[in-house]
């Protein structure tokens, strides 16, 4: 006997109508599986595709470099990162050789340094102060409301404040001139940054609440030393950053006595979400997606095997008139695949409403790619096929002549 997989679509379709409570609890389980695997990667893509852009839009010849391997974690919603608990591998050394190669252009470093912002009045707890060098605001393009950024003349006891940080010490955003203390050391106030609305980006951080100082005051707060956890480097052109980052890797291989302690990131890796509270989330959501498509797939092998015990005649009267074992293991594989394809597709949509809803939440929103709808239908490919496939070989092993003596 052929295969005819229209009628055996219309045969499965007809079958899973008499159990419609117990098909729409399966694919209720199926449904919410995919759903947690579609939000979690079109977030994911999203927080790339945002940071991404920004790198493009600076001319897409800048890279950064951050202690440790490229698969330790660090944060892409906060520069308080799990580094802030150990020394890091980067140092003054390193920034000064690295600025040096030829085919770099600017070099800027990111050393976050924790502390309350005071002024008379008030005080911002738990500030975001970055200590780093004039070079920042040319590699990140920084859009300055009022005065200037910091600079060789004005580096030490100087500052640029982000718009939120301005009304929230100050009450204004027009605060040049100001002064404000950080661990009690007096800073004044002498540019003030455009409201960006961009907490992620590849700096890690959160500019709109940040204070900016010279590096060397940053060291003031470390015992002399900066703790710097990142490098921005930014090459001459986007045709000398490969050649660039060979170099880097090269001087800072050479400077940490060959110890590759060190990532040097550009593209997509600059942006790739690892943070800690990503990780967790995704985690959780990877936890209900598993769980749910179990109970799916369970679901799916439960409602195959009631069929079958249902169908016994019918089997035994197909295989009277020539259908073979294929024949009805494809059968009853069709009735799975229904179940969880339709599951998929449900899920799917309903992952993107999900990853929407989160979206009015946070300054980014849900990607789309080819590549998370292809994981979303194989995965309901993968359910449908194992959870189906036991209770289709169930049913194709039954003798024919037993199954004819079932008349229920």
């Amino acid at each position: 006997m052929r295969f005819h997989p229209l009628e055996d679509i219309r045969s499965a379709a007809q079958s899973l109508k008499t159990t419609k409570t117990r098909t729409l609890l399966t694919i209720t389980g199926v449904a919410i599986g995919v759903a947690s695997i579609t939000a979690i990667l079109s977030l994911s893509s999203g927080i790339t595709k945002l940071v991404s852009g920004q790198v493009d839009a600076l001319g897409g010849a800048i890279a950064v470099i951050r202690p440790g391997t490229s698969s330790e974690s660090t944060t892409f919603s906060s520069a308080v990162s799990q580094q802030q608990y150990v020394t890091s591998t980067l140092t003054e050394e390193d920034l000064i050789d690295i600025g040096q190669i030829e085919q770099i252009e600017a070099t800027a470093p990111i050393m976050v340094v924790s502390g309350n912002a005071r002024d008379d009045d008030s005080t911002v707890k738990n500030s975001m102060i970055v200590a780093t060098t004039p070079s920042l605001a040319s590699i990140s393009d920084f859009p300055i409301r009022d005065g200037q950024f910091i600079d060789s003349v004005t580096n030490r006891d100087t500052a640029v404040i982000g718009s939120q940080l301005s009304v929230d010490l100050f009450g204004t955003e027009q605060s040049i001139g100001q002064t404000f203390t950080i661990h009690g050391q007096r800073f004044t106030v002498i540019g003030v940054l455009k409201n960006m609305n961009n907490p992620i980006n590849f700096n890690n951080v959160d500019f709109d609440h940040a204070a900016i100082i010279s590096l060397e005051s940053g060291k003031s707060f470390n015992q002399g030393v900066a703790q710097i956890q990142q490098i921005d480097i930014k090459a001459k052109d986007t045709a000398s950053l490969p050649a660039a980052i060979e170099k880097v890797k090269e001087t800072l291989k050479k400077n940490h006595h060959g110890e590759e302690d060190f990532s040097v990131l550009t593209g997509d890796a600059i942006a790739r979400p690892t943070s800690q509270f990503f990780d967790s989330v995704s985690t959780v959501m990877a936890v209900i997606a598993a769980i749910s498509l179990v109970v799916g797939g369970i679901g799916i092998m439960n409602i195959m095997l009631v069929g079958v015990a249902e169908r016994t005649r019918e089997i035994g009267l197909r295989k009277s008139v020539g259908a073979s074992n294929g024949n009805i293991v494809w059968q009853f594989l069709v009735e799975s695949l229904i179940i969880s394809l339709i599951g998929g597709l449900v899920g799917y949509l309903a992952g993107y409403a999900i990853a929407f809803l989160v979206s009015t939440t946070v300054t980014f929103g849900p990607a789309f790619t080819w590549e998370i709808a292809l994981t979303a239908l194989a995965t309901s490919i993968i359910v449908g096929v194992i959870f189906g496939m036991y209770p289709a070989l169930r049913a194709a092993r039954k003798d024919p002549i037993e199954a004819l003596r079932q008349y229920h």
